[in-house]
């Protein structure tokens, strides 16, 4: 598997929080390996220390000191770690090894003076040293941005933290505050709204704590565990192989928060076994591209983005994730019956018997990590102690992991795991420091209040138009930024304009999160479906179309939830359910109309076929939102309008399956 992940080419421009172990952690030997190391270690003592208030050589930091220290390691470590023309790993030139002294010399120095900063407000007033820290600082982190989020987020973070040096004559509704270049760039460094703000307050708090318990978790054999649980439970039925890629990279997605980093991973085992069951190339990568996508946004742990929706909102990550269950259950169960239905309408088996692990075997050696995860959600959700719940199972995970001999770490596997971690947590900080350069320019030219108002006028008190321009914006940047990029930039902007027009807060935020990750599915980026096509030796544009055919429910889930907040959980017990109940209906109708086969009961053929497969859609779509498709007719109405709208074409599709059951 190793060997496979290392010959897939990485799209540029893409998150990678989590580590899969695979071999750009192995590619950095000598001096830099030991640096990448020696920092890590030193960051998560750091953060434990901070976290969990030990006060380690009576050592007690104020916030803004132990983010400086956090984030200036972490960006100088990014300059040994990526490469000056891209890529990760290799040996660091002179200036990287320049770039790194650079960055720790800033650090050393905006850590000292935090305290002064603080009580002084450089923000607006920075000493004339200072000021030239700030310079080199700000160039130092569009420089790691560059590298690690590729040159799309790097032009658009280099627009809009130069953004307030122009303001004033930028026409309405764009125009904002003006001020100096030397007014600006203080601002971004010595300012908590800025670089070293919400993003990477919530980095500091919890991020960091359940990357590292993902990075254990797949290093100690968490991810073949996952993947022999999926065989065993639904490898034999029909279509197994991509039964199994669904829940393998579902679990994988949730542990790690990287698209591409769970494609490489699980996909190196599922698509080649799609294929031998007869699954076509195309459908095989783009399965495994989409059910990838969706792991990015299934709890328990979800991606870093998740955790800073939590900063964002001030609530509870437990909140976050719990919201969350529902619109992802949606997204796996219409992937789940729209892979049921290609399945049943090509005649296509499971896997072969033998070829299946036993459940009974699988539980007994993987037992240690349900015992974890157990351990994970208690504190998260009993005890609410969220920031030290990923420590705790980590610990607990290296402890039992080392009375077992397939997987114990040795001092090899320990290095790698270590250097790998340091690499998803430096490029995760290169990436949220120069996003955080956005959030500070809103900020400082007072844009983020005017343009909502102005959003909302332009929208004209429309809630659907309003949507669909949110939907729209958050494809669009979606497809230049990563996930986290993305989200924190549209949750300044688009977040409050949809808020002020009467939609729940949370289910906003989740809206902007789900749009912001359909283009990793959908041509002309596709991101997904093109690392997972390369590894399926398809198209790569044809299988981005067969992913928006497969995942089509992530296009329509949002607007679900986003209109009717029963579905994240906002609402009483008995709605929450009754809305569930018709969303799911709803969503398996969806699934069958862009098959073109129902599942259990038959085809959709002929010249009546696309008529029938788009009255099967609409009437799914009243069904899984009946609060929204006729409001003054309640749900009642609603859904018994979506089942006569779908009745005709599962009748028509009963009355064609002249060839008896489906084989399972």
């Amino acid at each position: 598997m190793t060997d496979q992940n290392a010959q897939t080419p990485l799209p540029k421009g893409v998150e990678q929080v989590a580590i899969d172990g695979g071999t750009p952690s192995e590619r950095i030997a000598g001096p830099a390996r030991w640096v990448v190391v020696a920092g890590t270690l030193f960051s998560l003592i750091l953060v434990i220390n901070q976290l969990f208030n030990l006060q380690l050589l009576g050592i007690v930091l104020i916030e803004g000191r132990y983010l400086y220290i956090l984030g200036g390691l972490f960006l100088a470590l990014s300059f040994l770690i990526f490469q000056m023309r891209g890529g990760k790993g290799g040996v660091p030139s002179l200036l990287d090894w320049a770039l790194f002294a650079l960055a720790l010399a800033c650090t050393g120095y905006l850590a000292q003076t935090a305290q002064t900063n603080l009580s002084q407000g450089w923000e607006y007033a920075a000493p004339q040293t200072a000021q030239y820290v700030s310079v080199l600082f700000f160039f130092l982190i569009l420089e790691a941005t560059r590298r690690a989020g590729g040159l799309v987020l790097f032009l658009i973070v280099c627009f809009f933290a130069f953004y307030p040096t122009f303001a004033g004559h930028v026409p309405d509704p764009f125009s904002g505050f003006q001020s100096t270049f030397m007014q600006t760039v203080p601002y971004h460094v010595f300012s908590a709204e800025s670089s070293f703000g919400i993003p990477m307050k919530a980095f500091g708090g919890v991020v960091i704590g359940f990357i590292l318990f993902g990075a254990v978790l797949q290093r100690t054999g968490g991810g073949q565990f996952f993947n022999d649980l999926a065989l065993g439970l639904v490898g034999g039925y029909r279509g197994g192989a991509a039964k199994v890629s669904i829940f393998a990279s579902g679990f994988m997605g949730s542990m790690s928060g990287s698209v591409i980093s769970n494609v490489l991973t699980t996909g190196a085992v599922s698509i080649p076994a799609m294929r031998k069951t007869g699954f076509s190339a195309k459908t095989a990568a783009a399965t495994e591209a989409c059910a990838s996508t969706g792991g990015v946004l299934m709890p328990p742990i979800m991606g870093a983005t998740a955790f800073i929706m939590a900063s964002f909102l001030s609530r509870p990550y437990v909140e976050i994730a719990l919201a969350a269950a529902i619109p992802s259950i949606l997204f796996y169960w219409g992937l789940f019956t729209g892979i049921d239905a290609y399945a049943a309408k090509r005649g296509l088996r499971g896997l072969p018997g033998p070829d299946l692990p036993r459940l009974k075997e699988v539980m007994k050696e993987g037992w240690p990590y349900i015992f974890v995860f157990a351990l994970l959600l208690y504190m998260m959700i009993g005890l609410r102690q969220e920031s030290s719940a990923p420590f705790y199972a980590t610990a607990l995970l290296l402890l039992v992991n080392q009375f077992r001999a397939r997987f114990r770490l040795n001092k090899q596997r320990l290095g790698n795991m270590i250097v790998g971690v340091g690499m998803g947590l430096a490029e995760l900080t290169a990436i949220l420091l120069g996003v955080g350069l956005i959030v500070g320019s809103f900020s400082a030219t007072g844009l983020a209040g005017t343009l909502v108002n102005e959003l909302v006028f332009m929208a004209g008190d429309n809630t659907l138009v309003l949507l669909l321009m949110g939907a729209m914006t958050a494809f669009i940047f979606g497809m230049g930024m990563t996930v986290t990029a993305c989200y924190i930039f549209l949750a300044v902007v688009l977040a409050p304009a949809l808020e002020a027009g009467g939609l729940n807060t949370l289910a906003v935020h989740l809206f902007i999160l789900y749009w912001g990750m359909v283009s990793y599915i959908t041509p002309p980026v596709a991101l997904g479906a093109f690392a997972a096509s390369t590894m399926a030796g398809s198209n790569p544009i044809a299988t981005g179309f067969e992913a928006m055919r497969l995942g089509g429910v992530i296009y329509i889930a949002p607007f679900f939830f986003v209109l009717n907040p029963a579905l994240i959980g906002q609402a009483p017990a008995w709605e929450v359910v009754v809305a569930l109940s018709c969303a799911m209906i709803g969503v398996a109708m969806i699934s069958s109309a862009l098959q073109g086969y129902i599942s259990l009961i038959g085809p959709l053929e002929g010249a009546s076929g696309m008529p029938l497969r788009i009255l099967l859609f609409c009437g799914g779509v009243l069904i899984a939102m009946p609060q929204t498709g006729l409001v003054s007719l309640g749900y009642a109405s609603s859904f018994l309008i979506g089942a006569v709208l779908c009745a005709l074409p599962m009748f028509t599709a009963w009355r064609s399956n002249a060839a008896g059951p489906n084989p399972t």
